[in-house]
């Protein structure tokens, strides 16, 4: 199941920011996250609002459609804004069209239970 691609080559430096934030950000996945490149996934920053602290993510590769992507969204979501200064909020895009339904917020912004983590 592994790429080959070590963590430095699943996490894209391409940011739509560039800033300071978008540096951390990519610093918190390999740091935090290695797994997702060591399972064939990818995770890049799409963009990063300086202003506001919210991130954009896309994870691929593997990821999509992956079973427990939904566990690792829900980490990054609840991780991120702890351990990186100015980020608020992270959006992450699957890639394969779909929300998922476990773990985060439904349309009315109420959280689903939380993963143990």
């Amino acid at each position: 199941m592994h790429s080959g691609a070590s963590p430095d080559e699943a996490i894209s430096d391409e940011t739509e920011a560039g800033g300071e934030l978008a540096e951390a950000v990519e610093s918190f996945l390999m740091r935090n996250f290695p797994q997702i490149a060591m399972h064939g996934g990818s995770a890049a920053v799409e963009s990063v609002d300086e202003e506001t602290g919210e991130v954009w993510l896309q994870l691929g590769g593997a990821c999509s459609g992956c079973g427990i992507s939904p566990m690792t969204i829900q980490a990054i979501q609840a991780r991120m804004p702890v351990d990186v200064p100015g980020v608020t909020e992270v959006h992450v895009d699957t890639g394969f069209g779909a929300t998922p339904s476990f773990p985060g917020r439904d349309g009315d912004g109420e959280r689903f239970p939380d993963a143990p983590f």
